[in-house]
């Protein structure tokens, strides 16, 4: 297929530009890879399912779902799915959105606090291994780097 002809001329990115583009593509899967295989041997639930329950423990309290389709390792189109398979574990439950009759909020369980928990007791370990590559400067270095690329402001504290 023939690609449409584009008006003006076009800006090619710098070959710098191209580079991160290539290295961000390349890198994201694997360092994500390496962490989901380690939840998987320990016969946990994906990385996901460990996003949307921090998420929740974080907020404090309930949050709309589509509050929660921000982050880290989800999809927005992924959410509903998985979110319906998180209320079968009763990792999470559902509750009337007093503002819209038509949405609902979602809330965690005790459950899905003891799971957010057991978890990271695998989550944080994998994601050292993963990142051992970096020293602690690096790493924030490469974090401001990649919340400017995307026009977001850093959040102030992780998961613990």
């Amino acid at each position: 297929m023939q690609q449409p002809a584009l008006k003006g001329p076009i800006k090619i990115p710098s070959d710098p530009i191209q580079r991160a583009w290539i290295a961000l593509g390349r890198t994201a899967p694997i360092v994500r890879d390496r962490v989901e295989a380690a939840l998987k041997a320990a016969g946990l639930p994906d990385l996901s399912w460990y996003t949307v329950l921090w998420e929740l423990e974080r907020a404090g309290g309930p949050q709309r779902p589509r509050d929660l389709a921000i982050p880290l390792f989800i999809e927005r189109y992924q959410l509903s799915r998985l979110i319906d398979k998180m209320e079968a574990e009763a990792l999470v439950k559902r509750l009337e959105c007093p503002e819209d009759q038509r949405g609902h909020l979602l809330d965690l369980t005790a459950k899905g606090r003891a799971m957010r928990k057991k978890m990271w007791t695998v989550y944080a370990p994998a994601m050292e291994k993963a990142m051992s590559r970096l020293s602690d400067g690096d790493a924030l270095k490469l974090a401001e780097l990649l919340y400017k690329l995307a026009g977001l402001d850093p959040p102030f504290s992780g998961p613990s």
